[in-house]
């Protein structure tokens, strides 16, 4: 009995594989796009194209220095140093207060009128001359915390600057801060990197880094 049944099982599906109506089924193609179709994919991958080319960079920082107090100049190059050390692309901006702070301790240079002269009396002349924006005690606080920082081998001012040469951070000093008060830019530090613009080009820079701190 089973073998009859297989026997004509068997002769089913050999009947089934050459009938004319399964051996000349035609096969379905899948269905081409048309022009139109293309053309609008083709502005699609423009588009994301475009927004990833002007998207902001995650690897690069701009950091707007506007107070000149020593530890805000410590906490902005710690800031700077440590993520150039990572691989970002650091750029600095100083601006307004910052800038005094960039001066050599040299004497003003000449030709300046009686408000810029007073501007680069008053204001610190140097790093050195940097005070604390608390706990500054006309001093005391500044021998004290260099004095603790030397004792826990934490890097001073010009330690960090140098360290931010070294790993290419770029700083730009505000052009129009430097005409305000009368600082040349023979007055300013050595440094390799060191550039000057104004809040426009500042403003272009934004937008192509991922993050902007100011200071």
């Amino acid at each position: 009995m089973n073998t009859d049944i297989n026997t004509t099982i068997a002769v089913a599906d050999a009947a089934s594989a050459t009938s004319p109506s399964v051996r000349h089924r035609p096969v379905q193609q899948q269905p081409h796009p048309d022009e139109h179709d293309l053309r609008q994919l083709q502005a699609r991958v423009a588009a994301m194209e475009s927004r990833w080319k002007t998207a902001p960079d995650p690897n690069r920082m701009n950091l707007l220095v506007f107070e000149g107090s020593r530890d805000r100049l410590l906490a902005a190059f710690v800031m700077a140093t440590g993520a150039a050390s990572c691989g970002v692309d650091v750029s600095m901006f100083f601006t307004f207060w910052s800038t005094a702070a960039l001066r050599k301790p040299a004497p003003q240079r000449p030709n300046k009128s009686i408000i810029e002269w007073c501007f680069g009396w008053m204001l610190p002349k140097g790093l050195r001359a940097t005070r604390l924006s608390q706990l500054d005690m006309c001093g005391a606080g500044r021998l004290l915390m260099d004095r603790e920082m030397r004792n826990k081998n934490i890097a001073d001012l010009e330690t960090l600057i140098q360290a931010a040469a070294d790993l290419g951070v770029r700083i730009n000093v505000c052009e129009m801060s430097m005409k305000l008060m009368g600082i040349q830019r023979e007055e300013l530090i050595d440094y390799p990197d060191l550039g000057f613009c104004g809040v426009a080009t500042f403003a272009e820079m934004t937008t192509h880094a991922n993050t902007t701190l100011f200071i």
